[in-house]
């Protein structure tokens, strides 16, 4: 059985827990989340995988059960710990019984300001936590009684970090301005030159930004969260969606992008319900 984001709402909704970073740290992380899938293995003796289209920012993965598999684009990874994820690629990962897994979905990452770390150079596998991630809090993080503890725990932890470096936050509040703007406003279509004119800064000081802290590009994070958003609309409420409420010409414009970050593995995989937005779309 696959789940697939946008598809199948309901299993990501009721076998995740989720919540939304405090606001002190916001700039930096999305949310914490953690599988709750217990009830699911009579349903699913032979396990299950859960897909997601690609992403901005990247994820910490902390294993606190068994070995699990990740696929990120067409590559395998069989993930016996911790693991450092970008998410600027489709990713599906393999769940069987004794699967557990704690994550935070971070936009920038606060090690940025403890370790001379050029995220560019994190894009096609799962690294090594490790490096990223105090040992000591990792061990700490797995041996929690529960959800909120380590949320609470880890929320004190970057707070700490953030605060300590609070002078060098520039950067990362001009990269996190960006994307919440392009979000909130649905604004996928201005000129990366703008908004470095925007900021006083060079349209490569720009590019540089974002490719340190989130390892992808200024344009190819923009256009990510605008196949997400335009993605989820249709899938969500088709009644409403309308391809130019994205910048897209036509719905074709729109279905091309869409294709176009996905690799073909997950491609066909998807196929289906690649169809079933076509058969959305026409009603």
């Amino acid at each position: 059985m696959q789940h697939v984001e946008f598809f199948h709402t309901d299993h990501f909704e009721q076998n995740y827990r989720r919540q939304r970073a405090a606001s002190s740290i916001s700039y930096f992380i999305d949310f914490f989340w953690e599988t709750d899938f217990d009830h699911l293995w009579d349903l699913y003796p032979k396990g299950f995988s859960d897909a997601l289209f690609p992403n901005t920012g990247y994820t910490y993965l902390i294993n606190l059960g068994t070995p699990f598999v990740m696929q990120v684009g067409e590559k395998r990874f069989d993930m016996k710990t911790d693991g450092f994820l970008p998410r600027h690629r489709a990713i599906e990962c393999f769940h069987q019984k004794g699967n557990k897994l704690f994550g935070i979905k971070f936009k920038i990452s606060p090690v940025i300001f403890e370790k001379k770390i050029n995220f560019s150079e994190y894009r096609e596998y799962i690294f090594p936590l490790s490096y990223l991630m105090d040992s000591g809090m990792l061990s700490k993080i797995k041996i929690c009684s529960s959800f909120d503890e380590r949320v609470s725990i880890l929320t004190d932890y970057f707070e700490k970090i953030i605060d300590q470096y609070s002078g060098s936050l520039k950067p990362i509040e001009i990269v996190s301005k960006i994307l919440a703007h392009c979000e909130t406003k649905r604004d996928f279509i201005t000129p990366v030159e703008d908004f470095a004119k925007q900021y006083n800064i060079s349209s490569r000081t720009l590019q540089r930004y974002f490719e340190t802290a989130t390892s992808i590009s200024t344009k190819t994070a923009i256009q990510i969260m605008r196949i997400r958003k335009a993605t989820e609309h249709l899938a969500i409420d088709p009644d409403t969606f309308n391809s130019a409420d994205y910048g897209y010409y036509d719905h074709s414009h729109f279905y091309k992008h869409l294709k176009s970050f996905l690799q073909k593995n997950t491609l066909k995989k998807l196929q289906p319900h690649l169809k079933l937005l076509e058969k959305l779309h026409g009603r």
